[in-house]
């Protein structure tokens, strides 16, 4: 993933060329997604905020998320409820494959061009247009593994 200031740094440049703002509480949602290194509830989210911003209520997190989300910032981790940063801002059509550690509960997004052009070809031939991809995978990360030895 790239460094936090260069993902901040494309995040404001991709609002700017869209037309869309974003906002101190969106850029600090943003902020605490990507140092927390690895899935995070809007709940964990909300009582970081809180660190800055004692008055932020539940709605301030979902409203920063939404935005986060369409602006596609951010994933959203299905099975855990849980949101992580994107590895590849402003990629328009890439496959994120999220790599989900049952054991200590990290995720790693991981993105392939050929398996989303393999998905949206599949999709096709049922005559379904594909909006985004996200798989989730879920199983034992490589140092998980290791400390089991």
């Amino acid at each position: 993933m790239a460094n936090q200031t260069q993902l901040l740094a494309k995040a404001q440049q991709i609002c700017e060329q869209r037309g869309v703002r974003l906002t101190p509480q969106r850029l600090k949602v943003l902020e605490i997604i990507i140092e927390h290194h690895s899935s995070i509830s809007a709940y964990e989210l909300l009582d970081l905020l809180r660190e800055t911003e004692p008055q932020a209520k539940p709605p301030t997190v979902y409203r920063a998320l939404d935005f986060l989300l369409a602006q596609g910032f951010v994933h959203k981790v299905e099975s855990t409820n849980s949101y992580i940063a994107c590895c590849v801002l402003g990629h328009a059509d890439h496959c994120s494959q999220l790599l989900i550690c049952d054991e200590c509960g990290t995720v790693e997004e991981c993105h392939d061009d050929e398996l989303a052009k393999l998905l949206r070809q599949k999709a096709e031939k049922h005559g379904f247009q594909i909006s985004n991809h996200i798989v989730e995978s879920h199983g034992i990360c490589h140092k998980c593994q290791n400390s089991k030895q």
